[in-house]
């Protein structure tokens, strides 16, 4: 045999071993990243079982006694009257999404097929927005929200969540951007407007994006906590996030009663998740190329 034939051999040894560790690795990482995602899942779980006296006595990922032990979601969905906390967060978010994807669209549109002055200078400023922390416009935002009179107001609550982000701009943006132009001027030739361009012809073919931006902007607006609880004070408009937070407090906090709480919000962004994760996977993907 050759010394030409072995070190042929002996580098295809060499490969072969290193796409099994770097396959092994990634498996690894794989498996690491699903145990990190779903332990604080498991942990919940587990614990939405236990009696106060059970969960005091135990560790997080010990077993409960009886898994027929229900009391704690019968106390969180009567106690904490989830079933208002739900149509109240459910009506929040319809009005949120439409209002949101209406708006991000129609910007986007703008954005991408009118050039004019200052054209640019808007898609930098919607950039340099992402960059200041949402902490530090409170006060104002504040201030605003308590002069308009939307303080303890479900209306006020929801336009101030509609405002368009950034992300939802730039994916109805790639879209646009991958639909030729010539579909525009064909219409405008036939005597179509502008208006109807966009919602009889553009809106249409945006339909994963649709659904991208509305399952993101949808399960964001479901579980946000800091807003609902800092500007839906009254017990009247408590949202799931501040229905969960009455059963903390400084003296007590019934994390078993909680835990049983959480898994039930689940139940509804997990079940619009697997519907349309594949749109959801879809529209991602074609935002994040372009051509």
């Amino acid at each position: 045999m050759s010394n030409t034939t072995m070190a042929v051999r002996t580098t295809n040894t060499a490969a072969r071993v290193q796409r099994t560790v770097i396959k092994t690795l990634e498996y690894l990482a794989l498996l690491l990243a699903c145990f990190i995602a779903l332990l604080p899942i498991v942990s919940s779980f587990t614990t939405s079982f236990k009696t106060a006296e059970e969960y005091a006595t135990s560790n997080a990922m010990d077993l409960p006694r009886n898994w027929l032990n229900f009391e704690n979601y019968r106390q969180v969905w009567v106690d904490g009257e989830m079933l208002r906390a739900f149509l109240t967060s459910a009506s929040v978010v319809v009005v949120v999404v439409v209002v949101s994807v209406m708006m991000g669209s129609m910007l986007a549109y703008v954005l991408n097929r009118f050039r004019f002055p200052g054209n640019g200078l808007i898609r930098n400023l919607f950039m340099i927005a992402t960059l200041i922390p949402g902490i530090a416009m409170q006060v104002t935002t504040y201030d605003i929200m308590r002069q308009l009179g939307f303080l303890n107001s479900i209306v006020g609550y929801m336009i101030l969540m509609s405002g368009t982000d950034v992300i939802s701009i730039y994916i109805f943006l790639q879209y646009f951007e991958n639909l030729d132009g010539a579909l525009d001027e064909s219409a405008v030739l036939e005597g179509c407007t502008y208006f109807g361009v966009f919602f009889k012809i553009l809106l249409p073919l945006t339909k994963p994006a649709i659904i991208t931006v509305a399952v993101l902007k949808g399960v964001g607006v479901y579980n946000e906590y800091y807003n609902a609880n800092l500007y839906l004070q009254s017990n009247t408009w408590r949202t799931i996030s501040t229905a969960l937070y009455s059963f903390s407090g400084p003296f007590k906090s019934s994390y078993n009663i909680i835990c049983a709480g959480v898994l039930l919000t689940l139940i509804p962004s997990l079940i619009v998740f697997l519907i349309f994760q594949k749109q959801v996977y879809a529209g991602l993907a074609s935002g994040s190329v372009k051509g």
